[in-house]
């Protein structure tokens, strides 16, 4: 009997549906079968078991370069057995030559939610069977549906139809591990677009000194934006204005400034008044701080949970995978005393290893290596066990940090980002501080990633090459890892006699209220040793111009310099508390009314090097948002700021900005003639 002859008695059989115990035993043994396939993937995948009886493929057909066919093992075993009510042997059988290939249309996958029209390609319907293999397994565990809802036809060939597999509708775009067969591999990754969230807020506006003379805020020495932002222009896309905080992008670079001499008081501010370069008459006041840098003899113990997420949605190069080789260069930066744990994250949480010195590396490295994709993402869960572990091994003389890894795509349990926060706000009162790295696009919730952080004692940075993850985890470890004061509240009080105007570039989401500088049971940012941060205020001297008309009877009212503080632009001060106490301690110092100067020495070079760049950063970033208060500035005209004080460039993160200005421009104008 050929082919033909059995589908043609197949076609006159009636093949009973599966019942549930034999969907779950087929299940079962479809992902054994798909684990063993996966350990001997190495091997060439030889195909033994169901795989190969339900592919038909022989040795010699793997074998076989010139086929170029797109092949699937257990995963893909799985999905035909628990979908047998709606695939039949006969459709299987389509294929003269066996198994699932790059040829085969004909199998009705409508059901699982792919849509079953011509528009769409073959090899994108058999990701989407292998994607669904996650559906499964959760429906098996708390008994609800399998099958997502289908997308309506009219709607699917409209938005299907000429567009290739990766430019599908996200609601219907995912894939799953590849397999390799020779030299064909059908491509991994959860892909998703459109979902990026970023917490709305609009740019801080022009202030009347007279009517508001102090401004407060909270330091961010977090660098997620500028990360993300960079890859979004280097793939040809402008960022989302939400995307864009301002002082993120201009803290991600490292400032040279004067060191504090002792880490009693573990900063010096260093204050420098310029012209600003987009606005004639206006002047920008650079406010700086560098930490006090830790000794390698002097750092403390780390005792360090990572929790990381490993849901569904993780199933992409740039996140599972970039997540574990992230996670193995920060470990080599671990003292063998320094210890590790790993709790992960999916439909549920667990902990995946307990505390371990970091001298078992060998240990550790395989716990990260064992990790994979699947499932829905309970976050809430996740951060609860991680707590609890961190609490477990406390120590008290060590730096005791939870680090999560994540999209922050939280969907099961607790995803209200306010009963978060306020867990993560009860629990870092037990001196256990919260740090976030982001991973991947197209469904990254940022607003989530810095609510945690921000209210966890920690920095949120995003992780979008191994280049990013050598920067934020090994070069500046210590800035990630170790705290040199928290609660860092900056507060500047402007002089109505010489100041008429001011406005703060960035910070909009670490505004505080007046009262707050002085309440020390209000949160506000940490810095890291050897940590910089940077802010920056416009401001319009007395007599300058003037953003809004000055009021009728302030007009009357005769403005004269203060005799004691006519030298004086404003007045700085700067609030923090040590990593171990709940009392704050206070830093003051006068802002000058004076330009700076540069002298014929280094120090004063360096100090220029130092506010050009910044302000060519923070030109971007406003050019990025609209350019509202930026007026002609162009992107020439930051290139032209940055090239000038490009300075020493180790790293090439400088060089890196130059070109990312030099792209965003090539965006801005190919979608100014878009259609």
């Amino acid at each position: 009997m050929d082919g033909r002859d059995l589908k043609t008695v197949l076609e006159n059989v009636k093949t009973p549906p599966p019942g549930e115990n034999a969907r779950k035993r087929a299940v079962n043994l479809a992902l054994a079968e798909f684990e063993r396939t996966q350990r001997e993937k190495e091997k060439n995948f030889k195909g033994s078991g169901i795989a190969s009886r339900l592919t038909g493929m022989t040795a010699q057909k793997r074998r076989d370069p010139m086929k170029k066919k797109y092949v699937y093992g257990g995963l893909a075993t799985a999905m035909v057995v628990v979908l047998a009510a709606t695939v039949s042997f006969q459709q299987l059988l389509e294929n003269p030559k066996g198994g699932f290939t790059a040829e085969l249309t004909k199998v009705d996958l409508s059901v699982a939610g792919t849509p079953a029209d011509e528009n769409v390609s073959a090899s994108y319907r058999l990701r989407m069977a292998e994607a669904d293999v996650t559906r499964v397994e959760e429906a098996l565990r708390t008994g609800q549906s399998a099958l997502p809802t289908p997308m309506p036809q009219k709607e699917m060939a409209a938005n299907t139809a000429g567009r290739s597999a990766t430019e599908m509708p996200q609601n219907f775009v995912a894939t799953a591990p590849s397999v390799v067969m020779d030299d064909t591999v059908l491509q991994p990754g959860y892909q998703d677009i459109g979902r990026d969230q970023f917490e709305n807020f609009e740019e801080n506006p022009v202030k009347v000194v007279r009517e508001e003379p102090v401004s407060t805020f909270s330091v961010d020495v977090d660098t997620a934006s500028y990360a993300f932002v960079r890859r979004q222009i280097n793939n040809g896309v402008l960022p989302q204005k939400d995307a864009v905080r301002i002082e993120e992008m201009i803290n991600y670079f490292d400032y040279d400034y004067p060191l504090p001499e002792t880490k009693e008081e573990p900063f010096k501010p260093t204050v420098t008044v310029v012209p600003s370069p987009w606005a004639e008459g206006r002047k920008l006041v650079h406010i700086g701080i560098k930490g006090y840098d830790i000794a390698p003899d002097e750092k403390p113990k780390s005792n360090l949970v990572f929790l990381l997420d490993v849901s569904g949605s993780m199933n992409a190069p740039d996140k599972l995978p970039l997540l574990k080789n992230s996670f193995k260069l920060l470990l080599e930066t671990l003292g063998p005393d320094d210890t590790v744990a790993i709790v992960t994250y999916a439909g549920n949480a667990g902990t995946v290893l307990e505390p371990t010195k970091a001298s078992e590396k060998a240990k550790i490295m395989s716990a990260l290596e064992n990790l994979n994709a699947g499932g829905a993402t309970a976050g809430a869960e996740g951060i609860r066990q991680a707590y609890g572990l961190a609490k477990s091994s406390f120590d008290k003389d060590a730096v005791n940090r939870v680090i999560l890894a994540t999209d922050g795509d939280f969907n099961v349990g607790i995803t209200n980002r306010e009963e978060l926060k306020d867990f993560v706000e009860r629990e870092r009162m037990s001196g256990i501080f919260l740090s976030v790295l982001g991973f991947g696009q197209g469904n990254l919730n940022d607003h989530m990633m810095q609510t945690l952080a921000q209210n966890g004692n920690g920095v949120a940075a995003y992780i979008d090459t191994l280049s990013e993850a050598r920067k934020v985890l090994v070069e500046e470890a210590s800035s990630t890892l170790f705290p040199i004061a928290k609660d860092v509240k900056i507060q500047v009080e402007f002089n109505p006699a010489t100041v008429a105007e001011y406005r703060l570039i960035g910070y909009e989401t670490r505004a505080l209220n007046r009262e707050d500088f002085n309440n020390d049971a209000v949160d506000a940012g940490d810095i890291g040793a050897g940590h910089t941060v940077t802010a920056i205020y416009e401001i319009t001297p007395v007599g300058g111009p003037r953003t809004m008309d000055e009021t009728r009877y302030a007009q009357a009212e005769e403005h004269k310099a203060d005799t004691d503080f006519g030298d004086e632009y404003g007045f700085l001060k700067i609030r923090y508390k040590n990593p171990d106490s709940d009392t704050s301690k206070l830093i003051t110092t006068p802002i000058p009314a004076k330009e700076f100067s540069p002298q014929r020495n280094e120090r004063s070079a360096t100090q220029w090097r130092n506010t050009t760049w910044s302000t060519a950063v923070a030109g971007f970033g406003q050019i990025l948002k609209g350019g509202k208060y930026t007026g002609d500035f162009s992107y020439d005209d930051v290139i032209e700021l940055a090239q000038s004080a490009k300075g020493d460039d180790p790293f090439g993160y400088r060089a890196e900005f130059i070109n990312l200005v030099r792209l965003a421009k090539s965006a801005a104008a190919m979608e100014k003639n878009a259609p």
